[in-house]
């Protein structure tokens, strides 16, 4: 996801040369292939600078080897790749997410086994989190095993809280929704928004959404997305519902669904301007010990505290874990050089330019074993830890849809409610008629 990588409304290009930013969209490229020893690279994630140290070290152990890639805003990013994918242009490498994205360009993938085998052997599988390997295949048609993408980052989604507003007010933070319900109105009239939503962004509107549907009903949604219940079960009309109380009950604040998360949100949250937030593990970037200038909350996550979003009356007795593949990597193809398009992927997975990427703390690694070389508070390495030994690996329940429809028929669905424009059970009925269609 990321809408929350890039901050500022341009894309960034980096070339073997240096790095150069250019308002209003990348760079043109004459291919989206490169040929001999030159890969092309095109994402929203990572953020440029991380993307820059992880060629650097990548360029520096492959004598020879050159790396082109940009790095767009998401929405940007999801423009110029269906561009490309219209004019057999595809970039060699290029970023992912599992289910609806990878499967819009399924066709225009390499499957990956073989890379990951030749690279890792045969049980390479082994190397990645669990919730890594399930996911990677999301979507694809019965009878297809392939692996299309695979996983360079991992998270939870979840709710984050400053503490140092919590600490000052004396409360704790919510697990369950009556406490949440109270938090806020605690929380109430001061100078910072009890609990800021950014809901004008569909991908945050769903991962939302997912977490509230699975603490109803632990996985009935997916069973909904299968087509083995109905999305009108009384369970899912539940979470639609829950979802509008986060506006009816006056939880979120006024005009939530005119703020988008990144940049508007974010900054507000790292200015101190709310007291919660629904994000993600990835909010860890923003202690990133390889930056300077890092906001006094960000410094070593001192004013941070992650935290599951609260229990549902009537549904699960514990909150559920929620996440999975944060970003994944695919091979175009038709890419011109599939050794070294490969050699790229599985580095940036596993190898010196992963932990690049793992010290900048850009989210959690897909693969075991990898850990950044430097933590600088020990709140922050907790949290590193709370997230890689605890957290992730209970991960059971996607954050993610299968089908690109289905996906947006829920974010549309979730959007009518939060303006009034429907109830709870004619959101359900609205994706409904879009999963008759599938």
């Amino acid at each position: 996801m990321k809408l929350k990588r890039s901050l500022a409304g341009v894309a960034t290009v980096i070339t073997a040369l240096g790095v150069t930013a250019c308002a209003g969209g990348a760079a043109p490229v004459e291919s989206g292939n490169a040929s001999g020893d030159a890969i092309t690279f095109r994402s929203w994630s990572p953020i440029e600078q991380t993307t820059r140290q992880m060629i650097d070290a990548f360029e520096a152990e492959n004598e020879g080897a050159k790396i082109d890639a940009t790095i767009f805003n998401y929405p940007e990013y999801l423009v110029d790749l269906q561009s490309r994918a219209s004019s057999n242009t595809m970039p060699d490498v290029l970023g992912l997410q599992p289910g609806a994205l990878t499967q819009q360009y399924r066709e225009n993938l390499m499957p990956l086994q073989d890379c990951a085998a030749e690279t890792w052997g045969d049980d390479w599988q082994s190397k990645f989190y669990p919730i890594g390997i399930e996911q990677a295949r999301m979507g694809n048609p019965e009878g297809d095993d392939n692996f299309y993408s695979l996983p360079i980052l991992t998270q939870t989604v979840n709710l984050w809280a400053n503490s140092e507003i919590f600490d000052a007010a004396g409360l704790s933070v919510p697990k369950t929704w009556d406490e949440l319900v109270q938090t806020t109105k605690d929380l109430s009239g001061g100078d910072a928004a009890p609990f800021l939503l950014p809901a004008k962004d569909s991908w945050l509107r769903n991962v939302v959404f997912l977490q509230i549907a699975n603490n109803v009903s632990p996985g009935t949604v997916y069973e909904a997305e299968d087509g083995t219940t109905d999305w009108t079960d009384p369970a899912i009309v539940k979470a639609f519902e829950y979802w509008g109380k986060l506006f009816s009950d006056g939880i979120a604040q006024d005009g939530a669904i005119g703020l988008d998360a990144y940049p508007s949100a974010v900054n507000q949250f790292e200015a101190g301007n709310a007291a919660m937030i629904p994000l993600g593990a990835w909010w860890i970037q923003q202690s990133d010990p390889t930056k300077s200038d890092i906001p006094p909350l960000s410094e070593g996550m001192a004013g941070y505290e992650p935290f599951l979003f609260p229990t549902i009356p009537g549904g699960a007795a514990e909150s559920q874990f929620v996440g999975g593949i944060d970003v994944s990597l695919g091979i175009s193809k038709n890419t011109a050089n599939p050794e070294l398009a490969c050699k790229v992927l599985t580095d940036f997975i596993a190898g010196s330019a992963a932990q690049k990427l793992v010290n900048t703390m850009n989210d959690v690694p897909a693969v075991t074993g990898l850990a950044p070389e430097k933590f600088t508070s020990e709140k922050q390495e907790q949290i590193w830890n709370l997230f890689v030994d605890e957290w992730l690996p209970q991960v059971k329940w996607s954050r993610y849809f299968e089908s690109p429809k289905l996906d947006q028929a829920v974010a549309d669905a979730l959007a009518a409610i939060a303006t009034g424009d429907a109830t709870p059970q004619e959101a359900a009925e609205s994706v409904q008629a879009v999963q008759d269609t599938l």
